[in-house]
């Protein structure tokens, strides 16, 4: 299909935006007489189930590639937005298989075949083929998560290179401190366990008594396990993760604080939590570009959803050839676009020459360069912020956004907003009614010193006596 976005990213020519492709095929299925009706649910062994209907082209000749594309694509966005380890595919079972063989040990999917599956939902990913009548129906409940901020409180967040931890009474900040640390390849579980004890005693010992902890850190954690989390991504023992990491924040509340109502989520859910308080508004979309892209999301109803938001792994490019994550080996998805890796990426087509300088240093250079006016560190941030124009629209069709917040490393200085108006473009000339309803922005002061810690802390509610 020949994809013309009318915004073109300036070091990224070749970008061709999810959004674009998949509205290009939904014309073609509408042109198609012998287009039919194909259901798809994502489900979880506790009956969480997510459903998606769409139609797709006559499955022969040059159409069977298409619809491979547009389903698969589809279901990998659905399986890292929402979550489960079951893919049930009805209206088509040649479809079914195909995504039943990328979905396996020895498929291209491998990654997300483990790493969803049975890392997150406890069975490795199952492709089943079901008929129409068969297909479960949407299950998907959302239960109240945060606002409680009653009593003394602890907050934290844990980030690849600092750890936050604030200490909260009655929903106002009384001591607040930031820790450097390196946790990203440490091989022992006790350096990450040793920090979080020690950030939680510091914050504790500004408090009369401790009522309730709630944190954050990127990855997925499910019943407060560790599900995947790339704080801990340089512990290769999997018995080890297993039996440490996995009950690590459990461990650490039943030792240090027996009794003490805890909850730890996603950093990107406690994102969105914040500016969903501070602002006063739901359906509140967070994104942090950081290390990685990190999502959160805030429905119109105010709660934190089950959904497990990672739309770092989640598909934004469809080009063939694309960028391709040195972690999952998929192209195009997020995390090559909008947080540090996206920043090196663009890095040496904007005409930078970092060598092997960690990506963390690079940005630290591109900040610096846009701070001094260099046209170069522009372009980085005028093709991010177009590109996430695109995948804004993609995340539309997905979640209903009013507002949405990124903040991150990635985002400092001058570069985040250019990045937004890039956005912003974007929306206008493309989605004028998505430019309407969604107000970007950034975190202001108040919830940048405060906002992350308050709405962590806020996490847990404290039982009436």
């Amino acid at each position: 299909m020949n994809i013309e976005p009318k915004v073109t990213p300036v070091l990224d020519e070749g970008f061709v935006p999810a959004v674009l492709w998949n509205a290009a095929y939904r014309e073609q299925v509408a042109a198609d007489a012998g287009a039919t009706e194909l259901k798809i649910a994502v489900g979880r062994l506790d009956g969480t189930v997510f459903r998606k209907d769409v139609q797709i082209l006559s499955h022969e000749g040059e159409n069977v590639a298409l619809n491979l594309k547009y389903v698969e694509r589809l279901v990998k966005f659905m399986l890292w937005a929402q979550g489960g380890c079951t893919v049930y595919i009805a209206g088509n079972d040649d479809l079914a298989k195909a995504l039943g063989d990328i979905y396996s040990e020895t498929g291209a999917r491998k990654f997300d075949w483990d790493i969803v599956g049975k890392g997150m939902f406890g069975q490795f990913i199952e492709v089943k083929a079901v008929s129409l009548d068969e297909i479960p129906e949407q299950n998907s409940p959302a239960a109240p998560l945060g606002r409680n901020l009653d009593g003394n409180r602890i907050g934290f967040d844990l980030g690849g290179s600092d750890r936050k931890c604030a200490a909260v009474v009655n929903g106002e900040v009384v001591f607040s401190t930031e820790i450097p640390w390196d946790p990203y390849f440490q091989e022992d579980p006790s350096y990450q366990r040793e920090g979080i004890i020690d950030s939680l005693k510091k914050a504790a010992e500004h408090l009369p008594s401790v009522d309730a902890i709630g944190g954050s850190s990127a990855g997925v954690y499910i019943n407060n396990e560790v599900r995947i989390a790339s704080l801990f991504r340089g512990i290769k023992d999997k018995k080890v993760f297993e039996e440490v990491v996995v009950p690590m924040f459990k461990d650490i509340a039943g030792a240090e604080y027996p009794g003490v109502p805890f909850e730890v989520i996603n950093d990107g859910e406690v994102t969105a939590l914040a500016g969903s308080i501070t602002m006063d508004t739901n359906s509140v979309l967070g994104v942090a570009m950081g290390t990685s892209e990190a999502v959160g999301y805030v429905d119109p109803q105010g709660n934190v959803t089950t959904q497990i938001n990672e739309l770092a792994f989640a598909p934004v490019d469809y080009r063939d050839g694309g960028p391709v994550d040195e972690w999952s080996g998929d192209e195009g998805c997020g995390v090559q676009f909008f947080c540090q890796q996206g920043v090196a990426r663009l890095a040496p087509k904007a005409g930078f020459d970092f060598g092997d300088m960690p990506f963390p240093e690079q940005l630290v250079e591109v900040q610096k360069a846009m701070a001094e006016g260099d046209e170069r560190a522009r372009k980085i941030y005028e093709t991010i912020g177009t590109c996430f124009g695109y995948a804004i629209a993609h995340y539309a069709e997905f979640y209903h956004i009013g507002t949405l917040i990124i903040m991150g490393r990635v985002t400092s200085g001058e570069g985040g907003q250019v990045m937004i108006d890039g956005a912003k473009k974007v929306l206008e000339v493309e989605f004028p009614e998505l430019a309407e309803q969604i107000n970007i922005t950034q975190p202001d002061e108040k919830m940048k010193r405060h906002g992350q810690a308050v709405a962590a802390a806020s996490l847990p509610s404290i039982p009436k006596a």
